[in-house]
């Protein structure tokens, strides 16, 4: 069986028609029996009040856009990341029913915890694939509830958490805690946890705050999946065995490990092998708009990021309230006046970043559940040109960007060539 895939479509304009790198593009994308991309917007009029918080921009497009998406030719989808609730949950269910609509299967949100963790399912002349979608970058209300017997569940995503703690030394942890007496920076909590309504601290560890600090030889900070949620995937994978050929599980995250983007936290290659130790064939990882290292464990493919297919962050034609006081405005002002102030005169963000538009398009074969062909299409964004002309995906000319997912591959044991234009992962 056939995969292509791409990371995030952040589209907020309608596909113009076939562009220069357009077929080139579509062709590539079409190698594939199942051709998956992520959704980062919702879908809807505009008639739905915005949420409290957003992913980083209110996102909102034409459900008519998937339109566009079936013109490249994707063929399955998911829209579970930080954008999913920028309209509260009936711009998440508009979003839903319009992929639906459009004949999209997707995964990842659902109009309650079980809909949302289910394996969606893709049938092709060459075998069935399931498609399992989680989070782990999104507003704790966004999470979708489970249904009860007298009450029904809650629209939402199906959210990974994971457990972060700081190790530090004695030395440090006794500092800690004089600051912390001295602030009572724990007063409430330490109430709360008094009165049963938080549960006990563990032993050896202290919380400031809502941060967990525990004594250690050495000082870093761990992060570990939360195992609640690590159940209910491995549950969904272990159904999906015997519905589909191949699983396939798609990840949204923003966290890093240290200060680069470039690099997954421990939780997240944590979940991706335990994935795969399950029984799924391969992980498509997106969210943090730049490309991050591409792994083979055990004879199967984790994409921890394949950076952007369309970057379209600054075309929103309106926003609500909240987004211009969060910056000192108000609605009276224009969307330029606010993009020019988040980008400090256009000076910061992702369009001044040109590794936020550089990215690639995976395409790989599969027999018998094991990796036989691993390649790659180089891409790019239009960084640098005028907003009303980039962010559509076009083959890349200059490579030299390969260079650095090749020496950010290099520590997970890939080694990665480049030939007549194409990456070519050595097997």
């Amino acid at each position: 069986m056939k995969f292509t895939a791409v990371g995030d479509m952040l589209i907020q304009r309608r596909l113009p028609g076939e562009y220069e790198g357009f077929s080139e593009i579509s062709r590539y994308i079409n190698k594939g029996d199942m051709r998956f991309f992520n959704l980062e917007t919702t879908l809807h009029g505009g008639e739905c009040f915005a949420s409290q918080f957003s992913g980083g921009s209110w996102l909102r497009m034409d459900p008519k856009v998937l339109e566009d998406a079936r013109k490249f030719g994707f063929n399955i989808l998911s829209f579970a990341n930080n954008h999913t609730m920028d309209f509260s949950y009936e711009g998440l269910t508009k979003t839903l029913d319009a992929v639906n609509e459009y004949g999209f299967p997707n995964a990842g949100v659902g109009r309650n915890l079980g809909e949302a963790a289910a394996p969606a399912y893709l049938d092709t002349l060459s075998g069935r694939v399931a498609l399992i979608s989680v989070v782990s970058s999104f507003e704790p209300s966004s999470m979708a509830g489970e249904q009860s017997r007298r009450v029904v569940g809650r629209p939402g995503v199906n959210g990974l958490r994971y457990e972060e703690k700081y190790c530090i030394t004695d030395e440090y942890m006794d500092v800690l805690k004089r600051i912390a007496k001295e602030t009572s920076i724990n007063g409430r909590n330490d109430i709360s946890r008094a009165e049963g309504y938080k549960p006990p601290v563990p032993e050896g560890c202290f919380f400031f705050k809502d941060i967990l600090f525990e004594v250690g030889e050495e000082t870093k900070r761990v992060t570990t999946v939360d195992e609640t949620d690590m159940l209910r995937v491995e549950k969904a994978i272990h159904e999906a065995k015997l519905q589909a050929d191949y699983i396939i599980v798609s990840f949204h995250s923003h966290e890093i490990k240290g200060v680069k983007k470039e690099s997954p936290d421990d939780f997240i290659i944590e979940f991706a092998h335990r994935c795969i130790d399950k029984g799924a064939h391969a992980i498509i990882g997106h969210g943090p708009h730049l490309l991050r290292p591409i792994e083979i464990y055990k004879q199967r493919p984790i994409f921890y990021s394949l950076g952007d297919f369309v970057l379209q962050n600054e075309n929103i034609p309106f926003a609500p309230e909240d987004f211009f006081t969060k910056y000192g405005l108000n609605s009276d002002s224009t969307m330029h006046d606010l993009f020019k102030k988040r980008s400090n005169n256009f000076t910061i963000g992702l369009q001044t970043k040109r590794e936020m538009f550089e990215a690639i398009i995976p395409y790989w074969k599969m027999e018998g559940g094991i990796l036989k062909r691993l390649e790659f299409l180089p891409i790019e964004l239009g960084f640098g040109q005028p907003r009303s002309i980039s962010g559509w995906p076009k083959p890349a000319k200059d490579l030299s960007f390969i260079e650095r997912l090749i020496e950010m591959s290099a520590p997970y044991g890939t080694e990665i060539k480049i030939e007549n234009g194409i990456g070519k992962i050595v097997l």
